[in-house]
């Protein structure tokens, strides 16, 4: 499985998905690999120069391959398949050219709408593009070896494989009785596990929509919207869902940025009819919208460090107006929005990622501790577990010192004196780590 691993201080370590990016460690030999591919396909060693490429691709839980790419290497041919949470991409490799397809439903399910979509979503993309044979709907990919590179080849590939994965879920929720096929590598998820999450949900919604209660009467829309766009937020984070609550959740973040021509009243109220939909949802259709996977690719291209701490910095002035106008009921919500608001649409490298984790896993705690994980932060006592913080921040930022000469550990000038502070300090720190390399 391609679950997260964190450092942990208890025995067996755990692993749960977070997030929507890959939830894994690459190789350590990503970039050699990456390199050999090069040299292999200069040299025309087309079939090698794949091979490398896919090893590139491959990602690890605890040492052990999660086999997430899958190839097998002949004289004169490279099979292939790639996963890709739902979707499962299956092709081959020869000295003149590349094919891959992603098997989505069946034919015989392709009525005038689903037609119609997948037509208009032919337009949307630059390397592949649907086609139906007398049994399936597939998505494809053909292209010529000739002047081919690692760069060059990961761009279609990413698409096809994203976007397979997104239209299957997508065509599951939008059309009545698709049924998804080639999914049989999708894994339940623990009953228990799911409990926690669905118990989790409701807690959230119900303290949400006391707080608002209590929100000043007058002109409170911006409070507001912190609260119910947090909410949206640390759900997609923690619990992950897919099917139809990741499909309706991303559809009412993009309304609520897109409809300029609305007022945040407006759009407010959309948030909390969906919220209150989340909250009427029984548990087996909870459940239904999960699933384990395996993922190879990143949904979202890596963001500029510069525009995440400028980000940091515009949310942390917001906080400093709230303060002083004593508005301190919004002030842990937006340090908790700035992280959630990072990992939904910034693409972050391993440090900052894992880093903005750990302060999630603090300010969360009640959440990893019901799914086993050690207590870093205690809400009754409102105490910290300072030392294995620390340890923390250090095992995250020490392996990749010798790359970024730069980079330092800061856990010891963390402010440990309340949540708020602490978030503080964090972001703060975060700010001024240095990838700079020398």
């Amino acid at each position: 499985m391609n679950w997260f691993n964190f450092f942990d201080d208890t025995t067996t370590t755990l692993h749960h998905p977070f997030g929507r990016g890959i939830n894994a460690k690459l190789s350590d030999e990503e970039e050699e690999l990456f390199e050999k591919s090069y040299e292999a396909f200069e040299n025309k060693d087309i079939l090698k120069a794949y091979e490398y490429f896919f090893k590139s691709l491959e990602n690890f839980t605890d040492e052990k391959s999660n086999e997430n790419t899958v190839t097998n290497l002949t004289e004169d041919k490279l099979e292939f398949q790639i996963y890709q949470g739902s979707a499962k991409v299956t092709g081959y490799v020869t000295q003149e050219h590349l094919y891959a397809e992603a098997i989505m439903t069946k034919s015989s399910s392709a009525n005038v709408s689903l037609k119609r979509h997948i037509l208009d979503r032919n337009y949307q993309f630059t390397y592949a593009y649907y086609f139906m044979d007398e049994e399936y709907i597939k998505l494809k990919l053909y292209h010529d070896n000739i002047t081919m590179n690692p760069q060059k080849i990961f761009f279609p590939l990413r698409e096809i494989a994203l976007n397979a994965d997104f239209d299957k879920e997508y065509m599951k929720n939008e059309f009545a009785g698709i049924n998804l096929e080639d999914i049989e590598h999708l894994e339940k998820v623990d009953e228990d596990e799911l409990q926690i999450k669905y118990d989790f949900m409701q807690e959230t919604i119900n303290e949400v929509e006391a707080k608002i209660d209590t929100l000043p009467s007058n002109d409170n829309a911006g409070m507001q919207a912190f609260f119910l766009l947090n909410t949206l937020y640390m759900l997609d984070y923690l619990l992950v869902a897919k099917y139809s609550i990741y499909q309706k959740s991303s559809k009412k973040i993009q309304d609520y940025f897109t409809e300029e021509n609305t007022t945040m009243e407006a759009r407010n109220n959309e948030l909390r009819i969906y919220i209150n939909e989340l909250k009427a949802m029984d548990f087996k259709e909870f459940s239904s919208n999960f699933y384990n996977a395996k993922y190879t690719f990143n949904p979202t291209d890596k963001t500029l460090k510069e525009d995440i701490d400028n980000f940091i910095s515009e949310s942390l002035l917001k906080i400093r107006w709230y303060k002083n106008n004593r508005y301190k009921l919004i002030i842990p919500i937006i340090y908790k929005y700035i992280s959630f608001y990072i990992f939904y649409n910034y693409g972050l490298n391993p440090v900052i990622k894992e880093l903005l984790h750990t302060l999630v896993q603090i300010q969360n705690p009640s959440f990893f501790t019901s799914l086993g994980y050690t207590e870093l932060y205690n809400e009754e006592n409102e105490t910290f577990s300072k030392k294995s913080i620390i340890a923390r921040i250090e095992k995250i930022i020490e392996p990749h010192q010798a790359r970024y000469k730069l980079l330092e550990t800061f856990g010891e000038e963390l402010n440990f004196s309340s949540l708020n502070e602490f978030s503080n300090s964090f972001y703060l720190q975060v700010q001024n780590l240095n990838f700079e390399e020398i």
